[in-house]
């Protein structure tokens, strides 16, 4: 049962410990001090809600499906070029913003902004339900469900680690310069992720 547990969470660890959308958005929320726990909550609870589905076995069906994937795809691609412009254009004109001070984006705008990076990506569901849920089939009964709960740990350990933990690095970001780095990091990283998933795409086609 333990062996199950850290198994899952070993393998949770690695797929979700990356530098990608989520992890850059919670990041940078973590650093202003803006919803965290709120957007913590959902990215945790979203990957626990795929890995259970994965590990139930719905893996196999969306592995099935082209057009989900496709579908999901154009909608990452959209998402994450419009969010690395907006980056691009905070770091173009960047303002005198504290590590800690409120920014205008309302919790809605949050939730929804978190929600989008983690569903519209078609990675997070060839991670949490294809790959994690495919490699549950290597246990059966209870240990299935240990080796489950052990990714579902990761994903919790890690988005609450990230958006509490980004407060040390306030010192650091109480420079506008820093956080024009931060923002062109961040569209950067949209870039590359958007582009990723166009070249995926034609791949396919």
């Amino acid at each position: 049962m333990v062996s199950a547990i850290l198994s899952g969470f070993a393998l949770g660890a690695s797929l979700i410990i990356a530098i990608g959308a989520q992890n850059a958005f919670i990041l940078r929320q973590g650093l202003i001090r803006r919803h965290v726990f709120v957007l913590c909550l959902i990215c945790a609870l979203a990957d626990a809600l795929l890995i259970a589905a994965g590990v139930a076995g719905l893996g196999t069906i969306v592995a099935q499906s082209p057009l989900l994937i496709t579908i999901v795809t154009w909608g990452g691609v959209i998402f994450l070029g419009a969010y690395a412009v907006k980056a691009f254009l905070r770091a173009w004109r960047p303002t005198a913003m504290v590590a800690g001070a409120p920014e205008g984006t309302t919790l809605k705008a949050a939730v929804l902004t978190c929600l989008a990076f983690t569903f519209l990506n078609p990675h997070v569901y060839l991670d949490t339900v294809v790959l994690l849920g495919s490699l549950s089939a290597a246990f059966e009964g209870r240990e299935r469900l240990a080796y489950g709960a052990g990714a579902v740990i990761a994903s919790f350990v890690w988005f609450f680690s990230l958006g509490y933990g980004a407060r040390l690095l306030a010192p650091l970001f109480a420079r506008p310069a820093a956080w024009r780095a931060l923002d062109v990091l961040i569209g950067i990283i949209m870039s590359l992720l958007a582009l990723g998933l166009l070249a995926s795409l034609g791949k396919a086609a």
